[in-house]
C-alpha cells in the first residue's frame, strides 16, 4: 500500500488568510516534512480561483522537486482540456527530470469550470476536449515525433517533442 497527500495549495487557513508568499512557503515546507515522514506521493491540484495558488501545479512540485529526496510527485488532476498537451508533456518532463524521475501526471476534465472561459474554451466542448487532448498526449508520451491533427489545436507535422521524460 502507498500513502500520500493530494493539496488545492489553499491560499487561505482557518479564519486568517496568509499572504500568497506565505503560503506557498508552508505548502513547499509541508512537502519537504512528507518526504521527511516517508510518505509515498505528495499530488497538487489545479484551480484557477483567488483562494487557491495551484494554477500551475508543475511549477510548485518543480519547486517541490529541488528539496526533496525520496517522494514521487504528481499533478493530482492536470486540467488537460483546457492546456495545451504539448506543453503539459513539456512541463511535467521537466519535473522529471529536477525530480529525478519522480514526476507523475495524473490528467482530468475538470471538475470546476473557471478554467473554460479562462483560456477561451466552450463548454459545449466538455467531453471532446478531453478526448483529443488525451489522444495527443498519450502519442507524445509514446513518441518523439509527432504527427497529428485535430479539431482544437493546430496540426503537428512529425516534430519532435522535448525534452522527454
Amino acid at each position: 500500500m502507498e500513502i500520500g497527500i493530494d493539496s488545492f495549495a489553499s491560499a487561505m487557513y482557518g479564519s486568517t488568510s496568509l499572504n500568497s508568499a506565505d503560503a506557498m512557503e508552508q505548502l513547499l515546507d509541508r512537502i519537504v516534512r512528507a518526504d521527511e515522514a516517508g510518505l509515498d506521493v505528495f499530488g497538487i491540484g489545479e484551480h484557477h480561483k483567488k483562494e487557491f495558488l495551484d494554477s500551475a501545479p508543475a511549477v510548485i512540485l518543480s519547486a517541490a522537486a529541488a528539496r526533496t529526496k525520496q517522494i514521487r510527485l504528481n499533478s493530482a488532476v492536470k486540467v488537460l482540456s483546457t492546456d495545451d498537451p504539448v506543453r503539459v508533456y513539456q512541463s511535467f518532463a521537466t519535473l522529471d527530470l529536477i525530480s529525478k524521475g519522480r514526476a507523475e501526471l495524473v490528467v482530468g476534465r475538470g471538475s470546476a469550470i473557471e478554467a473554460f472561459p479562462l483560456f477561451g474554451f466552450d463548454l459545449r466542448d466538455y467531453d471532446a476536449l478531453f478526448a483529443e487532448k488525451l489522444d495527443l498526449l498519450l502519442q507524445i508520451r509514446d513518441q518523439e515525433y509527432v504527427t497529428w491533427s485535430g479539431k482544437f489545436r493546430p496540426a503537428i507535422n512529425n516534430q519532435p517533442v522535448y525534452p522527454r521524460a
